[in-house]
């Protein structure tokens, strides 16, 4: 384990002339030639010359006092957020070579304050999956160990912060695309409230579920990335507003926190993981914070199922465009429905299909009402329970209810594949805002906590995930 800069140490130390970007962006390459030939977190990375020459004019704007708020921050993007300088494969070989006619409205955010684009950070194929092995382009590792997945499906994104490169990334959230690799590298994974970054130039996986989502090496850093992208796009209907850095950011102190713990949620972790997470809890208490330990009446047993079943309708529905008609993987008979099964069958990957094929039975005559319809109510169900909760309280589990698994060992058993998203589900179902981060590190592998709040609490998630990095002091790590 070492320790290197957070952004806002990075930016201080900019302003004062102790480094500057074109020094700083040499230093990430190098990290990133040590590590990403065994770690495989990038798709495809931008040409050093680019690299570096856009860190010198972010050098000579900070020498005119011109820097903007990101200026000569190297940030990662997971590959399903379009880029129109770099592919856009959402990790699948439909999509291999694909490049944008556009970029993202939270590219476009990132490129206007000055941030640097390193590269497009692998995923589980079109964001299916928890470990960071879906991916066509083959798996990523664990930094902190390489025989362990990163958690995914932003696994690109966590395992580059964990050794360095890049300084923030962003991923997307679905169920815990970020929470996960968060929990599992020892990063900071924060979810914003539905509708308050923009989904434009995201490759849908499934809408109603989905958000852009930061990563970084420490909660503010977050925060910080957060400021950026968030806010009113005239290309997402689904968008909302939200205040500046300065609004509701005073300091927080742990007897100003209240904490919920779903203990019939919480026993569903392994038993390290439960220490971990109850020692965090415990030594919250003892500086001040009010602990209450709760039922969520019952929704603890659906949540999974009616997860699943509105996701993976979802997503056959978002994957039926892929017909072998407009995206490189192309079918070749004249046929339509031969052209789109040949495409399919040659473009999608093992995975991607079974969550078709499911997606598909749960949208089918005389299964509609059994299955999707159904699940539709149980999500209004446990919003309620999740909103009234976290009016009073923020909800704390693990992140994670298992340590990082060896690769290869959940990808033949999806039912335990999927079982890993049993905590952070809860968020995405209820468009609630939520933020993973490390709170322990056993036998050199990261333990994770989750925290979600209310609508638009983003600010007072932060305030307590310093609090709790305050306590472990692991902002900032990373492996090695």
């Amino acid at each position: 384990m070492r320790r290197i800069h957070t952004v806002k140490q990075l930016l201080e130390s900019y302003r004062a002339g102790d480094i500057d970007p074109v020094e700083h962006v040499s230093e990430v390459l190098e990290r990133l030639r040590r590590w990403e030939g065994e770690v495989n977190a990038f798709i495809s990375l931008e040409a050093e010359e680019v690299l570096l020459n856009a860190a010198e004019e972010s050098a000579r704007r900070w020498k005119r006092g011109e820097a903007r708020r990101l200026e000569g921050v190297v940030v990662g993007v997971k590959d399903n957020i379009s880029t129109s300088f770099l592919p856009t494969t959402a990790g699948s070989r439909m999509l291999d070579g694909y490049i944008p006619p556009f970029n993202a409205t939270v590219v476009e955010r990132l490129l206007s304050e000055g941030a640097i684009i390193i590269g497009k950070t692998n995923l589980d194929e079109f964001a299916m999956g928890s470990t960071g092995e879906f991916s066509a382009f083959g798996p990523t590792r664990n930094p902190w160990d390489l025989s362990r997945v990163p958690g995914g499906s932003s696994s690109g994104s966590g395992a580059c912060l964990a050794y360095g490169g890049c300084d923030v990334a962003l991923g997307s959230d679905t169920g815990g695309s970020v929470r996960l690799p968060a929990a599992y590298t020892a990063t900071v994974g924060l979810k914003p409230t539905y509708g308050l970054v923009s989904r434009y130039g995201l490759i849908p996986y499934a809408n109603s579920l989905e958000q852009i989502s930061p990563m970084a090496r420490s909660s503010w850093d977050a925060m910080i990335l957060l400021d950026v992208i968030a806010g009113v796009d005239e290309y997402d209907a689904t968008s909302i507003h939200f205040g500046t850095a300065a609004e509701g950011e005073g300091g927080l102190e742990p007897e100003d926190l209240s904490f919920c713990i779903p203990e019939g949620l919480v026993e569903h972790s392994e038993e390290i993981v439960k220490r971990a997470f109850y020692n965090t809890m415990g030594e919250l208490e003892g500086l001040g914070a009010r602990l209450e330990y709760i039922s969520l009446g019952g929704v603890e047993s659906y949540v999974l199922p009616t997860y699943y079943t509105i996701a993976l309708a979802e997503a056959a529905s978002n994957l039926a465009r892929y017909d072998g008609t407009l995206y490189p993987v192309r079918g070749r008979s004249g046929d339509y429905w031969r052209q789109a099964a040949e495409a399919r069958a040659k473009g999608f990957g093992l995975e991607v299909k079974r969550r078709i094929l499911m997606g598909v039975y749960v949208l089918s005559e005389g299964y509609k009402d059994e299955y999707y319809l159904a699940a539709t109510k149980l999500r209004r169900i446990i919003r309620d329970t999740m909103l009234k909760t976290v009016g009073k309280c923020l909800v704390a589990t693990p992140a994670s209810p298992i340590m990082p698994p060896r690769i290869g060992e959940r990808v033949d058993d999806p039912l335990k594949l999927y079982a890993m998203d049993i905590y952070t589900v809860l968020a995405n179902l209820s468009g609630l805002p939520a933020i993973a981060l490390p709170v322990d590190i056993r036998g050199s592998l990261p333990i994770g906590i989750q925290l979600v709040g209310p609508r638009m609490g983003e600010r007072l998630l932060v305030g307590a995930a310093r609090i709790i990095e305050g306590i472990t002091g692991l902002a900032g790590v990373v492996a090695g």
